[in-house]
């Protein structure tokens, strides 16, 4: 059976959300089991709270756990028995495990996967991927989110076929609308690296629908928005905050007087659709693209509803075969073989 491996100390909210929420997603699926490393004490007293199939969870003891306070690079060479190391050199190998999960350190998850998972064949940098809600009710791939801040155009080319084969691999979206993130829509917008990088896409097969605006993340009619990691991660905290806003302000105007509180009974339906709509935490987490293997970063306060969906994504992630779809589509672009002779100046 496939095993999808999560760190139960990763996470402002660990051991007691992630073991809540891992369980959750055995119940909500029968092809897979869940593999707990950490304190097997702590994971075994959150586990007791719950109804299970014991044969679909197993727990890996670690005596040790990086925090956010760690240095990554450091944590990851010398807390060899962490809870987030453990779990990596296992998907590493163990063919069994088809992904890993945790909401621990993301420079810690970053560097862990390079060092330990290794990059596909032809990948000049691996990039993270999280779902965002859009206004069609599904999600806009944002890819890449903040593992690199400093890009060049080959990068951005190759986090658009990355982020394609990963959203027809996992989400069924076949021929998915690719739009690179600029500040205009106009062919000639942005700068030097973007407009470079705008003739990269064009020149793939990708159906590559050309610039687009911020707005258009949630908004338009895109599947994935290609961004470098520094302007992807301040869309993605300036969306979040946008909806927490949304979201406040209503719960403000509908509770002022008794006659706002009536009101909100007549649109708690519509509200109720909204507040779905809005919410981070159904999309489960952000897939680390570009490794030989499914690693799924959750935000570090996620709380069960988000781990139990990242637990789903690594597993459909893997069941869609995420990994050989980049490599071919890498091939297919030509983009493979020009990463590996340097011609697309990395």
């Amino acid at each position: 059976m496939l095993k999808i491996v999560v760190d139960a100390m990763g996470g402002d909210n660990a051991p007691q959300e992630i073991v809540k929420g891992a369980i959750e997603a055995l119940s909500a699926r029968k092809e897979f089991s869940v593999v707990f490393t950490g304190d097997e004490n702590l994971v075994a007293h959150e586990l007791v709270k719950y109804k299970y199939d014991a044969t679909r969870v197993d727990i890996v003891h670690c005596t040790e756990v990086i925090t956010n306070d760690d240095i990554p690079t450091r944590a990851v060479r010398t807390k060899r028995d962490s809870s987030l190391v453990v779990g990596l050199k296992m998907l590493k190998e163990d063919a069994s495990v088809g992904g890993f999960v945790s909401a621990g350190s993301t420079g810690a998850v970053l560097t862990g996967g390079i060092m330990h998972i290794g990059r596909i064949k032809g990948v000049l940098r691996p990039a993270l991927c999280p779902g965002v809600p859009n206004v069609r009710g599904g999600r806009t791939l944002l890819c890449d989110c903040g593992a690199n801040a400093e890009c060049k155009p080959a990068y951005l080319a190759q986090f658009g076929i990355m982020a394609s084969a990963y959203a027809t691999a996992a989400f069924g979206i076949e021929n998915p609308r690719v739009g690179l993130l600029t500040n205009g829509t106009e062919e000639h917008k942005g700068d030097p690296l973007h407009q470079e990088a705008f003739e990269l896409l064009r020149e793939t097969p990708l159906n590559f629908v050309g610039n687009i605006e911020g707005r258009d993340i949630m908004y338009g009619d895109i599947d994935v928005a290609v961004s470098d990691g520094f302007s992807g991660n301040v869309a993605l905290k300036s969306l979040e905050g946008c909806g927490k806003t949304v979201s406040a302000v209503l719960k403000d105007e509908f509770s002022r007087s008794v006659g706002d509180k009536i009101a909100y009974l007549f649109a708690r339906k519509q509200l109720s659709h909204l507040r779905a709509m809005l919410d981070y935490a159904r999309l489960g987490g952000s897939v680390f693209l570009g490794l030989k293997k499914v690693v799924v970063k959750c935000h570090g306060a996620s709380k069960a509803k988000s781990v139990s969906a990242a637990v789903l994504q690594a597993a459909d992630a893997y069941n869609g075969d995420l990994v050989g779809r980049i490599e071919n589509l890498l091939q297919s672009t030509g983009f493979s073989a020009a990463a590996e002779t340097g011609e697309t100046g990395d």
